[in-house]
């Protein structure tokens, strides 16, 4: 009989839901910087053996919005608490538990499977591991505790071992060759922005959005034309920087992963545009792909 599931990862920011999914996957599906908000999608790694078929689900981490991309982002963590066959909660060692309530309660309430996982306990001794499972046993008394390391690799190979468990006989949801539900020009996208995550900071990556304009593939190389939207024209310099270096530095940086990841040559342009207060701008938001509902 074949096995398939969704296994949806859910968690506050900056817990290390996209390291564990990328450890899970066996793949760089996720983009990981040490900036809250790095994931604005819902993205799907998928797993196949010959007997079973696991979809990840990676969302980006609950938070209380602000404004109409973050409306988009928690939509996204929401809904994946509506499909799972598997959920993993993912919290860690530093967070303080009690963080945003009101998600925490529609986890409290779901009949699935759910996984509680402590992240990074490299970062804390067994003392302070074992008070953290008590006060987790006590906000979610039905979810199985797994403390381990998804940076360090540590435990995670238990965790796989459940999930396998846990997975109800289904056939499978996707082609048993395919590896995301997203098409190549969203990996794309999702480089560049890692790079510009890596290479500016405070506001500048948050009023970030990456579009690709053409990709255009051929037997030696790929052309991909890259528009960086951002939000006003004072961004649009710090983009480009002093006489382009920054601009050529997230060009060159983002090329060579974008070829690790097609195994292919790629000429890549990055331009920049401005357009005025994207993130509140219902109609710009359902062009970059945030559902809206």
């Amino acid at each position: 009989m074949h096995k398939a599931g969704f296994v949806n990862i859910v968690g506050n920011p900056n817990v290390g839901k996209s390291t564990l999914m990328n450890s899970l996957v066996g793949e760089r599906i996720s983009i990981i910087t040490s900036k809250a908000q790095t994931t604005r999608h819902r993205i799907m790694g998928i797993v196949n053996t010959e007997d079973m078929q696991i979809v990840y689900s990676d969302t980006p981490g609950v938070l209380k919005p602000n404004y109409k991309l973050q409306e988009s982002m928690l939509n996204f963590s929401q809904s994946a608490l509506v499909d799972a066959d598997v959920l993993l909660y993912v919290t860690d060692v530093v967070e303080k538990f009690d963080k945003h309530q009101d998600f925490l309660q529609k986890v409290q309430k779901m009949n699935v499977p759910i996984l509680l996982i402590i992240n990074k306990i490299d970062l804390t001794d067994q003392n302070g591991l074992e008070a953290l499972v008590a006060q987790w046993k006590e906000v979610l008394p039905q979810a199985e505790i797994i403390p381990l390391s998804a940076k360090e690799n540590f435990n995670v190979e238990y965790l796989l071992r459940r999930i396998k468990e846990l997975m109800p006989d289904s056939p499978p949801f996707f082609d048993k060759d395919a590896l995301t539900d997203k098409p190549a020009r969203f990996f794309v996208t999702e480089i560049v922005r890692e790079k510009i995550l890596q290479t500016y900071d405070k506001e500048i990556p948050y009023a970030v959005e990456v579009l690709v304009e053409q990709f255009k593939e051929m037997e030696e190389r790929i052309d991909i034309m890259v528009v960086i939207y951002v939000e006003r024209d004072s961004q649009k310099g710090i983009i480009i920087g002093k006489q382009g270096k920054a601009l050529k530095k997230v060009g060159t940086e983002a090329r060579k992963d974008i070829e690790a990841f097609f195994q292919k040559k790629v000429f890549l342009q990055l331009y920049v545009k401005v357009e005025k207060d994207w993130r509140n701008a219902e109609r710009v938001l359902k062009s970059f792909g945030y559902n809206q509902d």
